[in-house]
């Protein structure tokens, strides 16, 4: 539908937007599965994109019109244009693409900040549960680069991409336990659950006796009743001050390593606003 312009307050800038992120959050903002108030006005949606800034706000110093930006923890990215807060923009390299940068936002932020929290560093052994979806990758890039060992569990399909990520790859399903035993070249000590099934859980917890150092992102709602940490998900605990920081670290970061080449972002198919609700 046909909204006004948007007009740039101070501290924001008027972005254009060129690709917006869908990740899980909007089908289920879209579907109603997540609570949220009832609909009497047009709601926006998009939380992650990429763009181009067209007006600076009074105060606005470190942007200019015409920056290639991308955007994380907006409001409203499937649309035309938006008036953003600064701190929610970082400047986009001509090296990363307009697609890649609106697909950093929430899967590596959160993925950054799930490490963060839990600890990960050179030596831990890293068990990330659906290695292979978006968090899952840059999970696993991020701990690689850190230092730690990774394994991954994914479809058999999806193995040679964890290898070139640097995880070691195991299949999900009957016998998930002794798979993870086999491959890890010493124990388990974190574990990042992005799958949310009961043999996920089963299986980090008889992997890990530290129950602060496994964590989902899917599990919110009963995470507390099995002792273990829980990240989105409609967890009912919100992140820290701390936590906060790293997830808006992490857009920096990941664009400077892709800009390097030292990250990959595994994008789906692009769709037309008018579409970016179909398909799984």
């Amino acid at each position: 539908m046909e909204i006004p312009d948007p007009v740039a307050a101070r501290g924001e800038v008027v972005v254009r937007i060129e690709a917006a992120g869908v990740n899980p959050i909007d089908a289920k903002l879209r579907s109603g599965k997540r609570p949220s108030p009832p609909i009497t006005e047009p709601r926006p949606v998009g939380f992650d994109g990429a763009g181009v800034v067209e007006v600076l706000g009074e105060g606005v110093d470190r942007f200019a019109v015409g920056d290639r930006v991308a955007i994380r923890d907006a409001h409203g990215t499937y649309a035309s244009a938006l008036a953003i807060a600064t701190e929610n923009l970082e400047k986009l390299p001509d090296a990363v693409t307009m697609a890649e940068g609106a697909a950093i936002g929430i899967p590596s932020g959160t993925a950054y900040q799930a490490l963060r929290s839990l600890g990960v560093t050179e030596g831990d052994v890293l068990l990330v549960h659906a290695g292979s979806g978006a968090v899952g990758q840059a999970a696993v890039q991020f701990a690689v680069a850190w230092g730690a060992t990774v394994i991954a569990t994914a479809s058999t399909a999806r193995h040679d991409q964890l290898r070139e990520l640097g995880a070691i790859p195991v299949a999900y399903g009957d016998g998930l336990l002794e798979r993870v035993r086999e491959a890890a070249p010493s124990p388990v000590t974190v574990v990042l659950d992005g799958a949310g099934t009961d043999e996920a859980i089963e299986t980090s917890l008889a992997l890990v006796a530290d129950r602060d150092r496994i964590a989902t992102i899917v599990r919110g709602p009963d995470a507390a009743s099995f002792g273990i940490r829980a990240f989105s998900g409609g967890s009912p605990v919100p992140l820290s001050a701390e936590e906060l920081a790293w997830r808006a670290e992490a857009l920096p970061k990941t664009i400077e390593l892709l800009a390097a080449g030292d990250f990959t972002i595994e994008l789906g198919p692009e769709l037309p606003p008018r579409r970016s609700g179909a398909g799984p």
